[in-house]
């Protein structure tokens, strides 16, 4: 089964890591949306949207590549890092996948170093996050994940 990951994780590289780890023994192909906005998904057979949780949601170019580049019908799964709180999270990511008539799987989220805005001056929020148990957790979510398919 060819998984792909297309993911946005630019700050410390919290929610790569987390992909990485979940994934780790797969075929797992991972896109950079930080530095590519087009990627043919057909011949994928399960697709992955992960970003870290940037204004309570997904970071805007994840759904704008999903928007224009997700194929119709297609199993979906959301992966996710926040710094102090997932807010809204996967909610547009998850309507746009509904009018794709994708298959939602699940979503995946855990903390994340965070040193954005006001966080920074006392050093950041979630040190030492994602954990191994947090890596453990994800990959024990993609294992009942493959199994459901």
């Amino acid at each position: 089964m060819k998984t792909a990951i297309c993911y946005y994780s630019t700050h410390h590289g919290n929610t790569l890591k987390v992909a990485k780890a979940m994934t780790q023994g797969y075929d797992t192909d991972f896109i950079d949306l930080s530095t590519q906005q087009e990627a043919s998904l057909e011949g994928y057979d399960l697709i992955g949207f992960a970003s870290g949780i940037y204004a309570f949601a997904f970071h805007p170019s994840v759904i704008a590549f999903a928007r224009k580049c997700l194929p119709q019908g297609k199993p979906v799964f959301f992966v996710y890092t926040y710094g102090g709180a997932k807010g809204t999270g996967t909610r547009e990511i998850a309507r746009l996948a509904r009018e794709k008539n994708a298959r939602v799987l699940g979503e995946f989220g855990c903390r994340g170093y965070n040193t954005f805005g006001p966080f920074r001056l006392v050093g950041g929020s979630g040190k030492g996050r994602p954990t191994q148990e947090d890596l453990q957790r994800a990959r024990s979510f993609f294992q009942e994940l493959m199994a459901k398919l």
